[in-house]
């Protein structure tokens, strides 16, 4: 019992109340039938409404630190190959110029800084947001916790662009050709048919399904998984899954702890995700030892650098692949990069985003990654009280995709379609409860 009172501890303390845009009325779906549920006492307790503001605090977030670390992407890769960019960013570089990168034609100078929308904005969609949505999108239009390989792929089919600028890179583009021949996940990651399986794509677009099995892991990685192997196999995948639990563990952090201390206690239960010989999980440990011996950020990325780019320790071969920008958009460099912002960003919002955005190489991944968790973790309000103001709820989804009824949504009808799904996986796969009069989750734990 001991547990689970500290779960609901951590749970039931926001004031915000999950309601109707128009009137005070209890949210609900209409396209699920809630049984009665009686609790077990097993079970972890989450309020629905202080969820709802969470993932609000995930879509500012994750739009915040997107935007901001596309101000970088790409500028700073190391001096191996074609791609000679000079040395690395350091924390003195924020605010300045930001220097030529690769995909630069076309693209104006701007300071590296933080990115808004402001009150009467609108935030565009991008490859780290708007493939997340497809997949919400899916799940609650077919009714399914679960999707199947057609279902992804006729989503695909229909929201994504095929021949103009579609948004698309690496991975992601390559399983949507396989789509276009005819093949549906998991033959659109499997090797023999798709040569960049073991690129950033599945980070990018699949960790929202740990918010839909909150405090539940297990299923959260389960749910996840062909998702994941729509673009991604092997270490690509292991990672995609390790960020998964991250998210689901983060509705059940400890409200003992600093966000700081909470990161690191998710990090290290995801570690399981990653097998001990993979170059994942190598990755992390040598990051995590360089973190715990107290180096600065800067330091601990020339040290993976040299070792994973330069030396290609731990069987990390993109070097000798000879790949364009020398594999800049791979699923391992950017996961060392990321775990060093989650470790040295220490739970702090903007320094996170900062740290992420000058760290080099697919900056705004991994940065809208961490963004997107920690805003979940601390709300919307949290988000707003980090930057001390206000932001756009609007979203532009058809900025970047395409066939949505509504190509201009917002954050808080995005959350709810969130919260909608959740109750599906709390009820029909997890065995568990929603509470309406009390409008709260009952989540039995992992056996």
């Amino acid at each position: 019992m001991k547990k689970i009172i500290v779960l609901t501890l951590v749970i039931l303390t926001s004031s915000c109340s999950l309601k109707k845009k128009s009137n005070s009325e209890l949210v609900v779906d209409v396209n699920l039938k809630y049984k009665e549920y009686t609790p077990s006492g097993n079970e972890i307790i989450i309020s629905r409404a202080d969820y709802y503001n969470k993932l609000k605090g995930f879509w500012l977030a994750q739009c915040i630190a997107n935007w901001t670390g596309l101000v970088t992407e790409m500028d700073k890769i190391g001096n191996i190959g074609e791609f000679k960019t000079g040395n690395f960013y350091t924390r003195n570089d924020w605010g300045k110029k930001d220097l030529p990168k690769y995909n630069r034609k076309g693209k104006p100078d701007r300071n590296i800084d933080f990115v808004f929308e402001g009150d009467d904005g609108m935030w565009g969609a991008d490859d780290d947001t708007d493939i997340e949505y497809i997949f919400q999108h899916l799940l609650y239009t077919n009714k399914t916790s679960k999707l199947n390989g057609n279902q992804i792929r006729d989503g695909w089919l229909k929201h994504i662009k095929n021949e103009e600028q579609n948004y698309l890179w690496v991975s992601n583009q390559r399983a949507l050709d396989l789509m276009m021949s005819g093949l549906s996940p998991p033959e659109t990651s499997d090797p023999k048919n798709n040569p960049y399986f073991d690129m950033i794509d599945a980070q990018l677009t699949t960790e929202i399904f740990g918010f839909y099995a909150p405090g539940r892991p297990d299923f959260a990685v389960e749910i996840a998984e062909l998702p994941i192997r729509t673009t991604a196999r092997f270490n690509a995948e292991w990672i995609s899954k390790f960020y998964v639990s991250m998210y689901s563990l983060a509705a059940v952090s400890n409200p003992n702890l600093s966000v700081r201390e909470n990161l690191i206690a998710m990090a290290e239960k995801s570690r399981n995700q990653l097998p001990n010989n993979s170059y994942a999980s190598k990755m992390y440990d040598f990051v995590k030892d360089q973190y715990e011996k107290g180096l600065s950020w800067e330091t601990i990325r020339d040290n993976v650098y040299v070792r994973y780019q330069v030396e290609e320790k731990d069987g990390y071969d993109i070097t000798s692949r000879n790949m364009k920008c020398n594999g800049c958009a791979a699923a391992g460099i950017n996961f060392a990069a990321s775990i060093i912002s989650l470790f040295t960003g220490e739970g702090d919002l903007k320094e996170t985003i900062k740290i992420g955005s000058l760290l080099g190489w697919d900056s705004d991944n991994p940065t809208a990654t961490w963004g997107g968790l920690i805003g979940f973790m601390i709300g919307q309000d949290g988000v707003e009280k980090a930057f001390n103001r206000s932001f756009s709820e609007e979203y532009n989804i058809h900025r970047t995709r395409q066939n949505f009824q509504n190509g201009i949504d917002n954050f808080s009808n995005m959350a709810e379609i969130g919260i909608f799904i959740t109750d599906r996986v709390i009820q029909e796969e997890l065995g568990g409860g929603i509470d309406l009069n009390e409008n709260l989750w009952y989540i039995p734990l992992e056996n």
